[in-house]
């Protein structure tokens, strides 16, 4: 027997029956010698019965906190809660301290983890932005080819550099406890942004997401994915582009559409691992839709890439709903 609950009751139940036969014993056999009576079976099987009853009563209210401490342990999986909140026995109560403490260190973990990662960021991309704008000067570089090399290697480190802290910071959170964040904000803010860069192109960006659905993934990263997701399919599209989020079992689903060209079967899969990209014609290191996948796996999530019916590519990204 594994089950707490079962060896439980089992125990309480053999200490009634143990209760049932020495009561026998006194009721049936010492007081009626002590007192020259016999006393009723009904009497002795009332007092059995409410002892029993009794016992069962205290098994049922001692594991009460258990199955409480489970459905709170169950609202800090899903995002719920922070911490383990409520009062416990005796016995259990420094187990739940112990597990509060391990969850705010894990807490303060993170957050100096994207501190670091931040600052990095600051530190890296500043130079790499400031050397960018030098080359854009005329006169910076005497030989144009000489000028393009450095514009090709300084976009494809300012994208390792993206590449890298976007996987330090997701495998420093992961899927974290208490972790949500809403498809419907991070779509909406990236749909707006991108109109804005691809005005000149007359693209639609549509969005389609229900205010409802939300996914256990930091708003950072959740940003990451689709605006690498959104930014690849405007590359590409003809005239339109359409985001739409909707709940699948115990996940949301997201999907990405462009009108584009499309993308040969054979190179949908390959397309996802870092550095290769499907058109050498587009700037770029090959490493956003890497990103992604490896992001959307951090999190217990998943993306692929199929035909869209707009003719161009579906990008389905699959993430742990909240």
């Amino acid at each position: 027997m594994r089950s707490l609950r079962s060896r439980l009751i089992v125990g309480a139940l053999l200490w009634m029956v143990g209760l049932i036969v020495a009561t026998h014993f006194v009721v049936v056999v010492l007081l009626p010698v002590a007192r020259g009576q016999l006393v009723h079976w009904g009497a002795l099987s009332v007092v059995a019965l409410g002892l029993l009853a009794a016992g069962l009563t205290q098994v049922r209210t001692g594991l009460a906190p258990l199955g409480q401490l489970r459905a709170r342990l169950a609202a800090v999986r899903e995002g719920r809660a922070t911490r383990v909140d409520g009062s416990y026995p005796a016995e259990v109560q420094p187990l739940v301290d112990d597990l509060n403490a391990l969850l705010d260190e894990r807490e303060r973990s993170v957050a100096r983890a994207q501190a670091k990662a931040g600052d990095l960021a600051h530190g890296l991309k500043t130079p790499l932005a400031v050397l960018t704008q030098e080359l854009e000067r005329p006169g910076s570089l005497a030989r144009p080819e000489l000028a393009a090399t450095f514009r090709q290697q300084l976009d494809r480190m300012r994208r390792q550099v993206d590449y890298h802290l976007a996987q330090a910071r997701a495998a420093a959170s992961g899927p974290g406890l208490g972790v949500r964040c809403e498809v419907a904000a991070s779509a909406e803010g990236l749909v707006r942004a991108l109109e804005r860069l691809h005005a000149g192109r007359g693209l639609v960006i549509e969005a389609e997401t229900p205010p409802t659905l939300v996914v256990r993934v930091e708003r950072a990263d959740l940003d990451e994915m689709l605006g690498n997701l959104l930014d690849n399919a405007c590359k590409f599209a003809g005239s339109r582009v359409r985001l739409a989020a909707s709940a699948a079992d115990a996940a949301v689903q997201i999907t990405v559409d462009d009108d584009g060209p499309g993308l040969d079967p054979a190179l949908r899969e390959s397309v996802l691992q870092r550095g290769v990209r499907a058109d050498q014609a587009f700037p770029g290191a090959g490493l956003g839709l890497a990103i992604v996948r490896e992001l959307a796996e951090l999190y217990g999530g998943s993306v692929a890439l199929d035909r869209s019916p707009e003719g161009g590519v579906r990008a389905r990204l699959r993430l742990p709903a909240a």
